[in-house]
């Protein structure tokens, strides 16, 4: 394998008999070092280059694979692997053995993710376990099996520079794993699972590969929308954004007008009106001119609309009233008669060469001459441009021609227009050139353009804020910002199958198996999934000598003729329990069995705090020893064993000095569109998929972007004449977003 794709832990990491907290073993063979990682205080982590390493090997990889062979010890939980800076994970996998899970941390888009996959990893045997990522579609084997396979999020890999690596823990007080490590490894390519399971084939091309192949088409396009763009609008010249103004009244040449008064202005040629602090001009409307076939349109000196005047004809050029053309001599066209004029050309300081004659003039100018600089009149929303032998007038921005003439300009009113991105929760408000979008009562600006839903209290316990001090609550809680605690069990709000019983749980509830049925794999939450256990047929019964098994729907039965054989003893384990024997159960010691005429019956040891011998480890709530307690995330707050609290959209237990964390269980949403807003731990419905976090790009629903090129589902681009405003098309929807860093630096 190429070395610049992979880095080893355990070698990097130089670990040897003499650190703190870890033996060096025996593993799994021979041909790794293996070592020990003991419950007590230790810091395991990597050194500032081994840190330094692994930033470069993540840094925009959108493909990589964590490796690891490991012996966990049966009924333990710990982090396996760590990677990250002060709080914040950017990848971490934890093995809970007192919940049977396995737990992947990460982040995305600067927010904390947790995916959870059942199952016992902590049993005491050996194990190979491989999670791989190819940006969203994760996989992970456990002993070269396929386990799970999901789309998540796709994690960050950009780590900052502050990032470390810890093996065996989490930080220096909490996650520590107790067990036997080999074989530690991240590699950087493909179904890096493939180099613990040689054995597996790849048979398709991974999840990365085909979005590298839908981001060419995307750089493609992009490309070819801004070399689009700097061919058509080389020259334009960029509108600057106006400061909002909060006024009611305008003041104009020292008047002062209130809001919605109408005035003409000093000209003559336009009608203002004062909108909400905003003065909005727009030229006075001219009737359509209807001339006589010898006569056309100009504008005359002091007038606001064009008349009619006679045209001149020379040589098949139709000339207006007040144009020039060389003859012989300079004449202008005057009431459709060519008359000579006397006009003193200035000398040029240019050669004979670079000599153009504009048009309607009878004076030679120097090639590139300043048209614009000679007066050449443009509204205030036009700007003049200068060509060859003439200038023009263009609208500004946000501003369009008053009846066909480009020298009288204005505004465009995008809110009337529908020519906005005002989403969900605005108001659209026309400003002059442009517009802004104002939220509705009751929500909060994420963006220009988009406004969301605000909760004065905030919604606790991963609530989220739907609607103007509304909150949704995650199963389990209710109140008006999520704080009450519902026990869905003693409530009956849960009805579990009868093969099962309800057991409540801080912000929801478990169906768990009743005693003599399990899970058939599906884990349904109603319980429906607990199936008999047929103990005649897997020969887990205790009926021996000459009984006989029955199996009962929940149990069985030991069915016995008369005889000196039918004893009532039950055999155990291979060993041999009298009737009415009560003894502990080998592998779950917080467990007592009792035989009873033929047939076994074990419970969960009752809990006396008063008696000096109990066992700490089955009944946590009677620990009182300091070195049982555990400090919370924040170091601030000690929790005896066994109590239970809520930290980061988790719900964490203490046992025995050791925390385990799991994350809430968050609704299930049927809807296209979800969001997770800051503070909260769930998702919530958005009907508006701009406000969207999480979208699933279908490639065929496109967008046509403000360079009129038809941009893919996911793709983004820079809108034409705010480099400060970035779009991006989800799902055939234009959404837009302003960075005020990019405003604050141009």
């Amino acid at each position: 394998m190429d070395p610049g794709l992979h880095i080893d832990i355990i070698t990097e990491l130089d670990l040897v008999n003499m650190t703190i907290g870890v033996t060096q073993v025996s593993g799994l063979h021979n041909a790794s070092k293996a070592f020990l990682f003991q419950a007590i205080d230790r810091e395991i982590h990597a050194t500032p280059h081994t840190s330094e390493k692994l930033i470069q090997l993540f840094r925009n990889k959108s493909e990589f694979t964590f490796l690891a062979t490991l012996q966990q010890q049966a009924s333990t939980s710990g982090v396996i692997l760590s990677i990250r800076e002060l709080e914040h994970s950017y990848f971490e996998l934890e093995s809970s053995g007192l919940r049977d899970e396995i737990r992947y941390h990460y982040r995305f888009n600067g927010k904390s993710r947790t995916e959870v996959f059942p199952y016992r990893l902590a049993d005491g045997q050996w194990h190979k376990i491989a999670l791989s990522l190819s940006a969203s579609h994760l996989l992970l084997h456990v002993d070269c099996n396929r386990i799970y396979e999901r789309v998540i999020d796709p994690p960050e890999t950009n780590l900052t520079p502050g990032s470390n690596l810890w093996l065996g823990q989490r930080n220096r007080k909490h996650g520590f794993f107790k067990g036997i490590l080999q074989d530690v490894k991240v590699i950087f390519m493909p179904n890096g699972y493939i180099t613990q399971c040689p054995n597996l084939n790849r048979t398709c091309p991974t999840c990365s590969d085909f979005l590298s192949l839908v981001q060419g088409i995307m750089d493609l396009q992009e490309l070819l929308a801004k070399m689009t763009a700097k061919l058509n609008y080389a020259e334009m010249r960029l509108s600057q954004l106006e400061n909002c103004h909060c006024e009611k009244t305008c003041q104009v040449n020292g008047m002062i007008y209130r809001d919605k008064d109408s005035w003409a202005e000093d000209d003559y040629c336009r009608n203002c009106t004062c909108k909400n602090g905003v003065v909005e001009c727009r030229r006075m409307a001219c009737p359509p001119l209807n001339c006589s076939p010898d006569g056309l349109p100009v504008h005359i000196a002091g007038q606001c609309c064009k008349v009619c005047k006679s045209k001149c004809i020379y040589g098949g050029k139709v000339l207006a009233e007040g144009q020039k053309i060389v003859t012989k001599n300079c004449r202008e066209c005057r009431n459709g008669i060519l008359v000579k004029v006397t006009e003193t050309c200035p000398p040029l300081n240019c050669s004979e060469k670079d000599y153009i004659l504009p048009e309607n003039q009878c004076c030679s100018v120097c090639r590139g001459h300043n048209f614009c600089a000679q007066g050449h009149a443009c509204g205030e929303n036009a700007e003049c441009r200068n060509w060859n032998t003439r200038a023009t007038c263009e609208c500004k921005s946000g501003y369009v021609s008053v009846q066909g003439d480009s020298a009288y300009c204005e505004d465009i009113d995008e809110c009337a227009a529908k020519m906005h991105y005002c989403h969900a929760n605005t108001v659209c408000v026309n400003l002059p050139g442009s517009y802004r979008c104002d939220c509705v009562p009751g929500y909060i600006r994420v963006d220009d353009f988009s406004c969301t839903a605000f909760c004065e209290e905030g919604c606790r316990y991963g609530g989220s804020c739907i609607a103007p001090n509304k909150c949704a609550c995650p199963s389990g809680f209710t109140g008006s910002h999520c704080e009450k605690d519902i026990d869905e069990c003693a409530e009956g709000i849960i009805e579990c199958h009868n093969h099962s019983r309800c057991v409540n749980l801080p912000g929801w509830y478990h169906c768990e198996c009743r005693s003599g049925f399990h899970d058939n794999g599906t884990y349904s939450l109603s319980g429906e999934s607990c199936v008999d256990i047929d103990e005649c047929a897997l020969r887990t019964h205790t009926c021996w000598n000459d009984s006989a098994c029955v199996n009962l729907e929940g149990g069985f039965d030991c069915l016995c003729p008369s005889g000196p054989s039918c004893t009532g003893d039950c055999v155990h384990e291979g060993s041999l329990k009298r009737n009415g024997q009560v003894w502990t159960l080998k592998k779950d010691r917080c467990s007592v069995c009792s035989c009873k005429d033929g047939k076994i019956f074990c419970r969960r040891t009752a809990c006396d705090c008063q008696n000096p011998t109990v066992d700490f480890f089955c009944c946590p709530e009677c620990d009182t020893r300091v070195t049982s307690q555990c400090l919370d995330q924040n170091g601030h707050k000690l929790y005896r064993s066994g109590d239970n609290w809520t930290y980061s959209c988790q719900q964490c237990r203490c046992l025995e000095g050791e925390v385990d964390c799991w994350p809430f269980a968050c609704p299930t949403l049927s809807c296209d569109y979800t969001a997770i807003s800051e503070g909260e731990c769930c998702p919530r419905c958005v009907s508006d998929p701009c406000l969207a976090d999480n979208v699933t790009y279908d490639i065929r629903k496109t967008c046509l972007d403000s360079y009129g090129i038809t941009q893919l589902s996911g793709s983004v681009w820079t809108m034409l004449g705010s480099p400060c405003t970035t779009c991006q098309c989800k799902n055939g929807n234009v959404c837009c977003s302003v960075d005020l860093d990019c405003l604050h630096n141009n």
